[in-house]
This record gives structure tokens, sequence and C-alpha cells, in this order.
């Protein structure tokens, strides 16, 4: 009786998993990722005072693990071709160097000023999606373009006083924005490769296993930087579990997202994380300027919008 009663709570969880991956709105879900994201990014940096940004960045992929990996048991497996593996094996270095960018970028400046710097990888996509993907930029490409420089140039506009160009320089002085600009470059080629691999798999199988891949690979980084003292994994667990909570609902909804429609549009949508990134950063970590930086950001959104959308 019992395992009658099992049996039916596993089918009706698989018919609903199923039924989600086909059936949700592409918009819902890269906006519900980019608040999860964003929420991932504001416990991170509340974390990294006490913590090196080695650990942050494993407890980002380490923790999310469990929860992605109670999917499996519930989906079903794809069959795999080779395009499936290329995608895997240029996508795990990548992804480890950006995520050592990504929180050294985050521990360094604030959040306010590193995370609107992410809005630059649908522009390095002009480039990357042509040549991996084959996908072209519409012809409002270039005002797209011009929107964001401008909104890279108001994140910093007060620096004008000190010369037009200081704005620029103060960008420069950034280590942190330096650091989240590569991390942009990086994602533009990492968000192509990972619609590959959903191409040739399936949005759940892939969300449920390359996260807890990357983290076996990455946990020898780990080892090393910690000198393989690794008491401050369980340290701050109760902390350290949101993040990989809210994580593996990103990492979720950005492929199941990814399976429905354009890479770019969700690219696109997804990067409102900035805006809920500066909220956090106001309301959470009592961040200055913000309402420059907001403007900021907004314009340097709409410019993606733009070079994504029309």
């Amino acid at each position: 009786m019992e395992n009658t009663a099992f049996i039916g709570i596993f089918q009706k969880t698989k018919s609903y998993l199923l039924f989600h991956e086909s059936g949700l709105n592409w918009f819902l879900l890269s906006l519900s990722c980019a608040f999860f994201t964003a929420s991932a990014d504001a416990l991170c940096k509340k974390s990294l005072p006490g913590s090196n940004e080695y650990l942050i960045a494993w407890v980002r992929i380490g923790f999310a693990t469990p929860f992605l990996l109670i999917l499996l048991p519930f989906i079903e497996i794809p069959r795999l071709d080779r395009h499936y593996f290329i995608a895997i094996l240029l996508l795990l270095p990548l992804e480890i160097i950006a995520l050592i960018l990504y929180m050294k970028a985050i521990k360094l400046s604030p959040l306010s000023i590193t995370l609107p710097f992410l809005a630059l990888s649908p522009i390095f996509m002009i480039f990357t999606s042509d040549f991996i993907l084959g996908e072209r930029l519409g012809k409002y490409g270039i005002g797209g373009i011009i929107l964001t420089v401008i909104g890279a140039y108001l994140l910093n506009v007060r620096a004008t006083r000190k010369g037009i160009l200081e704005p620029f320089k103060a960008i420069q002085r950034e280590r942190g924005s330096l650091y989240m600009i590569i991390v942009a470059f990086i994602y533009s080629v990492t968000s192509n490769l990972g619609k590959m691999a959903v191409v040739h798999s399936s949005p759940l199988f892939f969300a449920a296993t390359y996260l807890p891949l990357l983290s076996v690979i990455f946990f020898p980084v780990l080892l090393w930087k910690n000198q393989g003292k690794m008491r401050q994994v369980f340290s701050h667990i109760t902390l350290f579990s949101p993040i990989g909570f809210a994580i593996a609902l990103a990492t979720i909804t950005h492929f199941l997202a990814v399976n429905r429609a354009e890479i770019a549009y969700v690219i696109s949508v997804k990067r409102m994380s900035l805006l809920f990134g500066i909220l956090y950063g106001a309301c959470w970590f009592r961040e200055t300027n913000i309402r420059e930086r907001l403007i900021g950001s907004m314009v340097m959104i709409a410019g993606v919008i733009i070079i994504t959308v029309l």
C-alpha cells in the first residue's frame, strides 16, 4: 500500500515537471531567474567578508547540487550526442574562470557598480552568437550599443566634475568592474554553449547534471586555495544553503527559458537581475549614489533590450 502511494506521488511529480518543462512562459521564467540570481549575489556578498572568494564560488554550485540532483529521478534521461559532450568540455573551464572572477568582483566593489557590467554580455554576443550559433544582430544593434555605452558612463556621472573622461577612468580604477567585464564576455560564450547543450539533451536534465559536475571539477581548486582546510564549507551552513537553493532555482528557470526562446531574448530579460542587485545594494548594504547608478543601469538595460529584441 505504501509502495503504491509512493509510486503515485512519483508519477504525479514526474508529470508535473514534464508539463512545466514545455508549458511555462519564457519571459516569466527569465524574470524569475533574474530575481534568484540577484538574491544569490546579495547572499554571497553578505558572506564574503568572513570567507574567501574561492569558497563562495564553490558554495554557489556545491550547495546547489543537492537541490538539483533531486530532479533526476523525475525526468527523462535523453540520448546524448557528441555536440553535447563538446559543449560540456568547453563550458567547464570557462565557467570555473568566470566563477572566480565573479566572486572577486563583488568582493572588491559595490554590487551597484559591478553587476551592471553584466549587461555587456549581450553586446559581446553580437559576435559570439554569430560564431557559435549563427545568430546575427538586427538593424537596431548600433542604437543599442550607443545606449549601453551611455549607461556605463552614467554609472559614474558625478566624476565628470574632474573631466568628461573621468567616469571611464573611474571604471578602470575599479578592479571589480574590470573583472565583471571579463565575466560578461565569458558568459557571452557560455550562454551559447549552454543552449547548444540544452538543444542536444533537455533543459531539466542539463540543469540537474551540469552544476553538480561543475562542483566536482571545481572542488580540487577549492582544496588547493584553502590549503586542504574544509571546515569553512560548513561554517555558515544556514547562509550557504539559501545561496545554493537560489542558484538551483536560477539554473532550472534559466535552462527552461532557453529551451522556449532565443538565447538573446532570455539573456536580455535575465539582465533585470542588475536592477534587483542594485536594490539589494541599497537596502541591505547601504551602498551610496544608488539613484545615479540605477539610472545608468536602466539605460544599459534599455540598450541591451534594443540590441536583442527589436
